[in-house]
């Protein structure tokens, strides 16, 4: 090789939204840099400015058609806050649960079997044309119609709780505008037997892969990091939908714990790069360098003392029983947390639907109006943050929203970054399935690059020039 040159995997595929990969080889074919960039910019944080409070939780959403309900349910708990209500009725707690379990049933199946299952199965240098669902379905017909199958349950839940599948209207400030029949119940538990099966049979997928491949994850593109996740008061349990903020370093001591999740921005700061309109969120007591943290499945994982749910509680003590270490750093181990996950939820919906609250006719509760709310919920990708100033007509005056994959963001970088100097670099044929490693990496943090594409300050076009030695030779600025 006579000169540098860069690599491109452009766009990512099988993943959430648009972005690519840039890797920046020096004339030996060594590694300089590599880099996830997020190219496209969609302004929510500043055109739901001027929008109605109550409009919020239908607006937001349209983020993501993957993972609508998440920021549907974590708008409406900032709503919730600003229209004076600290604690729902317990028909409106429990249908938005339902609701969030469905989501995060759902959109792991979706992750797992779709996305990620193609590598896992058929090996992350197969022919591109084989690492698909639809090869998954041909060569395991009855492992494809489950999949297919677990996600309709979840989505057909989302339905019965907000409305609609993509885009529901089910959860309003103060409250939810809808209970659950007891005919959609009786649907959904004469199903949920079988779920519960499914879903144990895909732990098993997913442990087993991790389990055998335990040397290889632990040398791909992981290393020790912070973890953040809301964990429940008092016990410290996995709490998906609710729960105070916890913070814990590479060897599981505590940064910050039990923190009220209105007070994020005192532990937090977002950071800009130049090359990406994803922002870069780090631990404020610790600055940019060493502060970045992961949140997600094996975030909760770590940071959760326990599980409340007996077939999930068991998966996690398995977890952690097989690894010498306090915390769990591979990054393809996300699949095994994932999927714990899973089951966790087919046992909060059993749990749900046989609790008669979800026939209540109590929905909405009013308060003292207040001026500024925040939500957190754990989405299926991680902890989200919505955070809201209204004025007295009503209107948004400011709005902030920190996404699961934007807290993975750095996390993300340093991994591809890993992935590339361990099968890229000074190798004199670079193949499509080497470039592929790069994809599994960030694919293991299931990201939604269209629900992170935000931006600090104003959005000037900026176009610079560089050399052959990546020397800026000139720049232009064209200001907004």
């Amino acid at each position: 090789m006579d000169k540098p040159r860069i690599l491109e995997i452009d766009p990512v595929t099988r993943v959430e939204g648009h972005g690519k990969v840039t890797v920046h080889l020096d004339r030996q074919g060594n590694v300089n840099e590599a880099r996830l960039h997020i190219v496209e910019f969609r302004g929510f944080e500043r055109f739901i400015q001027g929008r109605l409070l109550w409009e919020v939780p239908v607006i937001v959403q349209r983020l993501c058609g993957i993972c609508p309900v998440s920021h549907h349910l974590c708008a409406a708990k900032a709503m919730d806050r600003i229209v004076g209500v600290d604690q729902l009725t317990p028909t409106a707690e429990k249908m938005r649960r339902l609701m969030h379990y469905g989501q995060v049933m759902q959109s792991h199946v979706l992750h797992f079997f779709h996305l990620s299952a193609p590598d896992i199965l058929f090996g992350f240098g197969s022919p591109a044309e084989k690492r698909n669902v639809f090869e998954i379905i041909r060569q395991n017909p009855e492992l494809g119609h489950r999949a297919v199958l677990m996600r309709k349950y979840g989505q057909e839940i989302i339905e019965a709780t907000a409305g609609k599948k993509i885009h529901g209207t089910g959860a309003i400030p103060g409250g939810i505008n809808r209970n659950l029949s007891t005919e959609r119940r009786d649907q959904f538990l004469a199903q949920i037997d079988e779920m519960q099966d499914w879903a144990l049979e895909a732990l098993a997928l997913a442990r087993d892969y991790c389990l055998r491949e335990k040397d290889f994850i632990a040398k791909f593109g992981g290393q020790p990091s912070n973890y953040m996740s809301l964990v429940r008061p008092g016990d410290g349990a996995l709490d998906l939908y609710d729960g105070n903020l916890r913070m814990l370093d590479a060897r599981g001591e505590a940064i910050f714990d039990q923190v009220d999740d209105s007070r994020y921005h005192e532990y937090l700061t977002e950071d800009v790069r130049r090359w990406s309109y994803m922002k870069f969120p780090y631990i404020n007591s610790i600055g940019a360098d060493d502060g970045w943290y992961r949140v997600g499945p094996l975030a909760r994982m770590n940071t959760a003392d326990l599980i409340d749910t007996p077939l999930a509680a068991k998966a996690h003590e398995d977890l952690h029983a097989a690894f010498d270490t306090p915390l769990i750093h591979g990054v393809l181990d996300n699949h095994w947390a994932r999927m714990i996950e899973v089951v966790h939820c087919v046992e909060k919906i059993r749990e749900l639907l046989n609790d008669p609250d979800l026939q209540g006719t109590d929905l909405v509760v009013k308060g003292e109006r207040r001026h500024e709310g925040v939500g957190v919920i754990e989405a299926p990708r991680g902890n989200l943050i919505h955070h809201y100033k209204v004025d007295e007509n009503d209107q948004v005056t400011f709005c902030n929203l920190i996404v699961s994959t934007t807290h993975n963001n750095e996390a993300m970088n340093r991994s591809i970054r890993d992935v590339a100097n361990k099968h890229i670099s000074g190798q004199e044929v670079i193949t499509e399935g080497m470039m592929n490693h790069l994809e599994v990496a960030i694919r293991a943090y299931d990201p939604c690059l269209s629900c992170a594409t935000h931006a600090l300050g104003q959005m000037p076009l900026k176009v610079e020039l560089f050399d052959s030695n990546d020397v800026l030779i000139d720049s232009a600025l064209q200001s907004p």
